[in-house]
């Protein structure tokens, strides 16, 4: 039985001020939800602040990204081990704005998933295709290559520590949304691939969540879809009441 999870990537914005106001808010919201697991993905700068400020609550912290060395002449990057002191648990990797912007490539997403692992962080992996790639006709393609290449020698048993996250690059703060149906037939896509690269004991075990504009007025129609398990979050998740709404789905 996989556990949803709902994760807010606020990407570039709050600050320490604002970052602690929010989570102490979701705090007194969210005390009592159970069935879900509430992920939050503060900037490096607010990640031991608001880690502090969650203390022993049922909100987790993650980070938006990290350097797979330890330590070194390596300007602006954070080590995983940096991370982990700080008082994440979880790490994105590959997001498609890191693609984007910064020159993210498989080769980098694989790099950081493995030292991530061996940490003892739990990856939530992004994979995606643009638009042009999906009225070309080359969704799974694109989804193949993110997927196999970025997980390219991480065991069985470490994808049990795995998070996917399907995010079409089209529908990522355009308003547009994937239709439920869209969404599930590019989640049972990667379920499956899973189940070929690995076995089909992980890929039932792999949670698999939706990134692209999940807000509170579709949140349940896509989490209804069989394979669907969660949410990677953006604008929706900058405001308690609407980030409460996503993670009481099913209230």
């Amino acid at each position: 039985m996989r556990i949803p999870v709902i994760a807010g990537n606020w990407k570039m914005n709050k600050t320490i001020s604002e970052a602690l106001d929010l989570v102490n808010d979701l705090k007194s919201r969210l005390t009592n939800v159970d069935d879900v697991t509430i992920i939050v993905c503060p900037t490096f700068l607010c990640i031991k602040s608001v880690a502090d400020a969650l203390g022993n609550s049922n909100i987790h912290v993650g980070a938006q990204n990290m350097f797979w060395e330890t330590s070194g002449a390596y300007t602006a990057e954070v080590s995983g081990e940096m991370l982990l002191e700080a008082g994440a648990e979880y790490v994105i990797i590959g997001h498609s704005e890191r693609r984007q912007y910064f020159g993210e490539t498989n080769e980098t997403v694989n790099k950081k998933v493995k030292k991530a692992l061996a940490l003892g962080l739990k990856p939530i992996v992004c994979v995606g295709e643009m638009l042009e790639d999906r009225e070309a006709g080359n969704t799974e393609k694109v989804v193949d290559d993110h997927l196999t290449n970025g997980l390219a020698g991480v065991s069985a048993d470490e994808m049990k520590n795995v998070i996917v996250a399907y995010e079409p690059v089209w529908a990522i703060g355009t308003g547009k949304t994937a239709t439920p149906e869209q969404a599930q037939e590019v989640h049972a896509f990667i379920r499956n691939r899973i189940a070929e690269l690995w076995n089909e004991e992980t890929a039932e075990a792999v949670v698999i969540q939706y990134g692209g504009s999940m807000k509170p007025g579709n949140v349940k129609e896509l989490l209804a879809q069989k394979d669907i398990d969660g949410g990677l979050i953006g604008g929706a998740a900058l405001k308690a009441d609407s980030f409460e709404e996503l993670a009481k789905f099913n209230k």
